[in-house]
C-alpha cells in the first residue's frame, strides 16, 4: 500500500500527516519528519511507500483551519488506527471531548467505560499515532499538570491556550 505525507507549517510548528489512499490520516504530529511517523502506525495498516504530496485535501484544509481558530474543522476528518478493543474505544471516546475543556486522566477513564483504567487511558493518550484529529492533548494529570505529550510540552500548551483562548473569543 502506498500512503501519502504534507507538511503545513502551523504556529505550533511544522505539522505532518500521514493518509492512506482514502484520505483517512494513518498518523500525524507536530513534526517535518514524515519517516518518523510511519513506525507508530499499526503493522496491518503501515504503508510499503509514503510519497510526498504538496495537499493532502480535507486534511491540510482541517489543520489549517484549526490552527487558523476553527476547532471543529478536524472533527469529521477520517482517521483509520488500529489496535486492542479498549485502545480502539479510547481513541474515540478522545474524539468527543470538547476542544477548551480538557479532561484529567481520571475522568478521560471514567468516559471511556473503565474508571478503574487509569493507566490504560493514559497509555491510549501514549500509543495515540493521530495527534490533533484525535486530541490526546486534551488530557490533563489530575492536578491540572499537562503531563506528557510526544510533541512536546510547550505544543501542548500551545494547542490547550489556542483552543481556550478561542473559545472565549
Amino acid at each position: 500500500m502506498t500512503a501519502f505525507h504534507s507538511t503545513t507549517e502551523t504556529p505550533a510548528g511544522p505539522f505532518t500527516a500521514v493518509v492512506d489512499a482514502d484520505g483517512a490520516v494513518l498518523a500525524s504530529g507536530w513534526t517535518a519528519d514524515a519517516e518518523s511517523l510511519v513506525p507508530l502506525i499499526h503493522s496491518s495498516l503501515r504503508p510499503r511507500t509514503v510519497e510526498h504530496r504538496s495537499d493532502l485535501g480535507d486534511v491540510t484544509a482541517a489543520v489549517n483551519a484549526f490552527h487558523a481558530g476553527d476547532l471543529t474543522a478536524i472533527d469529521t476528518v477520517a482517521v483509520r488506527q488500529r489496535s486492542g478493543e479498549f485502545i480502539e474505544h479510547a481513541w474515540r471516546v478522545l474524539r468527543t471531548v470538547e476542544p477548551g475543556a480538557p479532561v484529567t486522566y481520571t475522568r478521560y477513564a471514567e468516559l471511556s467505560g473503565r474508571p478503574a483504567a487509569v493507566r490504560a487511558a493514559a497509555m491510549a493518550c501514549a500509543r495515540n499515532p493521530a495527534a490533533l484529529f484525535v486530541p490526546c492533548h486534551r488530557v490533563l494529570r489530575t492536578d491540572g499538570s499537562l503531563g506528557g505529550f510526544r510533541w512536546g510540552l510547550p505544543t501542548k500548551k500551545w494547542l490547550l491556550r489556542h483552543e481556550r483562548h478561542t473559545i472565549t473569543l
